[in-house]
């Protein structure tokens, strides 16, 4: 089954906070709170996700949360945007 919210927000301070995405299949906009993992569109029933990548960095229920293949797959795509970034920050400073 899969969680609607995130098992990390009762560690979370603060008000979670509201953003609107557009439903990448009708163009709907699609409210979603920080603590939600996943909305489904009012107007196609698609179902959009929030921007998990950023959190698992940090959050310690990150693995219960998506499961340990993603998690691992999503530590492997910050691993190459970090590396990445580092590249081009380099490749800059040689160029200065």
């Amino acid at each position: 089954m899969e969680k609607k919210n995130c098992p990390g927000a009762a560690n979370l301070s603060g008000t979670p906070t509201l953003k609107v995405k557009v439903c990448p299949d009708c163009g709907t906009e699609v409210e979603m709170f920080s603590t939600d993992l996943s909305r489904e569109c009012e107007n196609c029933g698609f179902l959009a996700y929030n921007d998990i990548t950023s959190c698992i960095k940090w959050c310690k229920a990150a693995r219960e949360c998506v499961g340990d293949e993603m998690f691992e797959e999503l530590m492997e795509i910050e691993k190459a945007k970090e590396l990445q970034a580092a590249e081009e920050k380099a490749k800059k400073a040689q160029q200065h």
